[in-house]
């Protein structure tokens, strides 16, 4: 499972995928269907589709907090490459030829994501809080949609796991003020 796939651009930033993104889809998308039925109570077709919804909702999220890591590394002056997508998440890529950065560079970079994240999750709340007098599959997918962006995007940069946007926080936050 190394193939290594190209999907496309986003503006100048390559998207990639690996062949465990498929496995990483259909995961979640079964996770995402046995939600809807357990707990929204959904019927079947209905369960599937809205769990189709949310995992389309959780791909864009995820592409779309490292947009904000590429618009913070831009802005940096130190772009990214592109976007490697991989089982369930996704990575930031840096070019390989990069020079050591300080450290207030890195904390730049590791925040575009989760504010980007942030900004996700407000929309995602409004819609929420729009869908809440209908109910139904489109608001269990929307509180997925907004519940996903708020912990696992945006929240996550308090909580370093060693592969996450808090431990680059926890890393170089105190290089901040070195050249």
């Amino acid at each position: 499972m190394k193939t290594t796939y190209r999907l496309g651009t986003i503006g100048d930033l390559l998207i990639l995928a690996k062949q465990s993104v498929l496995v990483g889809f259909v995961l979640v998308w079964a996770v995402l269907i046995g939600v809807g039925l357990l707990i929204a109570r959904l019927d079947p077709m209905t369960a599937i589709l809205a769990g189709l919804a949310a995992t389309l909702l959780h791909w864009v999220s995820d592409i779309f907090h490292h947009l904000g890591h590429a618009w913070a590394a831009r802005r940096a002056g130190h772009p990214m490459s592109g976007i490697l997508l991989y089982g369930v998440l996704g990575q930031s890529l840096y070019p390989k030829d990069e020079p050591p950065l300080p450290g207030r560079i890195h904390v730049q970079r590791a925040l575009g994501g989760p504010l980007a994240s942030l900004l996700m999750s407000v929309v995602a709340g409004l819609v929420v809080l729009a869908l809440r007098p209908v109910g139904g599959a489109a608001t269990w997918v929307a509180l997925f949609w907004f519940v996903e962006n708020l912990f696992v995007f945006t929240l996550q940069v308090f909580l370093p796991l060693g592969f996450n946007d808090g431990a680059t926080l926890l890393k170089y936050w105190g290089q901040r003020g070195t050249a």
